[in-house]
Formats: structure tokens, sequence, C-alpha cells
């Protein structure tokens, strides 16, 4: 009888390790030192930090006697001030209530009835940020010009002088809309992509809902974010913007700033100072709201449909 010999193991060969990527073998890609973010950063903060901690420095300081933060006690006081600050207000105020009645019609249509027209739009609403300002207020005082010389005899003459008025010019309402519509289009256009506008205006509309309450009390309340991100944009910019301003003779808050940096420079510079610890607090405040409006939509569970039995 032949003799019998052990048969080979039929368990695999041990294979070779795979070269683990990470620490431990675990596999997991190490991660390296972002250096350049943090120095890219770093340089940022220093490129921000320190002209504000200058400017900051220069209002408290006065050569042979210390400090003394009597620039930032004088604003209230300061001659011109309210004035200047209520006129820009008010005209932020008119600049957002007519831009956003300008471009939330618009872009709502286009994205409804004719979306081919959107790069259309897009364009126009562009225009603003290819136009210089200078160029823009050329062209509004020649028409300033011209108007009352050769409709002295219409009624227009009247809206001529009335878009005038220095305690509130209407003219500055209309260039600051101008110049404000490219980030107004910029932040509405993002909202209407983020939301489903055609599935909300037609459910709306089988439930029996006219086209105004459609808009007003289904399409508005979706786009909150982008609202209030336009109309921060938009504020910031009629408070901070000169050039139109200055040359068609109106003294908003930033000409006020500019006209009394001469005689009282370092109450300028700690209006200037606040103005933008304001817009900053603005911006946090808003972006915290957005935020928390979008994780609360994340969050909220869908509702779960009830079964209906045969029996009651």
């Amino acid at each position: 009888m032949a003799a019998l010999t052990p048969t080979a193991s039929t368990a695999p060969a041990p294979q070779k390790d795979a070269p683990s990527s990470g620490r431990g073998g675990t596999g997991r890609p190490r991660r390296r030192p972002r250096v350049w973010r943090g120095a890219v950063l770093g340089l940022a903060g220093i490129y921000f930090v320190v002209p504000l901690v200058a400017s900051f420095v220069f209002t408290v300081h006065i050569p042979g006697q210390g400090v003394s933060f009597d620039a930032y006690s004088g604003i209230l006081s300061a001659e011109g001030f309210s004035e200047s600050l209520l006129l820009s207000l008010g005209l932020a105020a008119a600049t957002i209530a007519l831009t956003l009645l300008l471009a939330v019609p618009a872009l709502v249509a286009v994205r409804l009835g004719a979306p081919r027209l959107r790069p259309v739009v897009e364009v126009v609403c562009m225009l603003p940020l290819v136009v210089p300002p200078i160029a823009l207020v050329s062209g509004i005082t020649t028409v300033l010009r011209w108007g009352p010389e050769h409709l002295s005899t219409t009624p227009l003459y009247q809206t001529f002088i009335a878009v005038q008025n220095e305690s509130f010019p209407l003219v500055l309402v209309f260039a600051y809309t101008v110049l404000a519509l490219p980030f107004v289009y910029r932040s509405l256009d993002a909202g209407l992509r983020a939301v489903d506008v055609p599935t909300l205006v037609e459910a709306a509309r089988n439930c029996g809902a006219s086209m105004p309450y459609v808009i007003v009390r289904v399409v508005l309340p979706n786009l909150r974010s982008s609202l209030a991100g336009a109309s921060f944009l938009t504020l910031a910019l009629v408070l901070g913007e000169y050039t139109i301003a200055a040359l068609l003779g109106f003294r908003p808050f930033a000409v006020w700033i500019v006209s009394i940096s001469g005689a009282e420079a370092q109450v300028s510079v700690a209006v200037s100072l606040l103005s933008l610890l304001i817009a900053w607090a603005l911006l946090m405040v808003l972006s915290r709201a957005g935020a928390r409006a979008g994780a609360s939509a994340s969050a909220a569970p869908a509702a779960a449909p009830t079964p209906v039995s045969g029996k009651e």
C-alpha cells in the first residue's frame, strides 16, 4: 500500500500587507500641515488689522497729552453729523426698496416664464461694474443741465427740480440703485437657484392662491437670506459712496466725513472706524441669521404621510 502523504493546507497564503498611507497602518490619509493656508490668513489679517489699529491710535493719542477719547465723545455733538447720517440712512432705505422692487419681480419672472432671458438680464445688471462712477455722474450732470434748459415750458421742469431737492435728493437714489444692481442680482440669483421656485409656485397656484399672494407669502419667505444680504450690501454701498454725491453737490454721510477731515481729523477717523465696526456687526448678524435659517431648514424632518386605514 502506498504511503499516505500529508496534503497541503488549503488556507490561502498570507498576502503582504498593503502599504499604509497613514500612521499606525489605519489606511487614513495623513493630514499635512496646512502652512500656506495659515500664512495667507495671517497676512490677510495683518493687512486689515494694522491700518485699523493705527487709525485707532491716531484717534486716541494726543502728542504731549497722552491718551484721550474726546474724538469719540464729540461725535454726536459734531456739526452736521446727525443730518448727514439721517440723510444717508433715508437714501439707503429708499435705494433698498427701489432696487428690490425692480429686481425681485424681474428675476422671479425670468425664473418662471423666460429662463432663456437670464443671460440678457445678467448682462444688464452687471453693466454698472463696467461703467466707472465718474462716467455715470458725468452723464447724470449732463442730463440735469439739459433738462431745465429745454423743458422749462413743460411739466417735466418741476420734476427735474424735485429730484435735486437738497433735503432728500432723489437723483442719488436713482444713481445708487444703478450701482447696487450687480450686488443685488448676485444675491437674489443665488437664492433663487437654491430654491425650487417653479414647484413652489405651481403648488401654491393649484391650491387657489393668486400670483401676488404667491410672491409675497411663498417666494419671498424662502429668499430671506438673499434679501437680507442684498439689503446689507446696498446699505454699505450707500453709506460709503462719495464720488457721485460730492460731484453733484450733496452732503450725505461719506461727504460729511471728508469735509470735516481738515478741521477735525481725529473725529472724522473715529466716525469712519465706528461706521466700519457697525457694518461688520451687521454683516455678522446677517450671516449668523442665514446660517441658523439654513440649519433649521435642513434639520426639520419631512412630515411622514398618515396611513389611512380601511376601517374607521
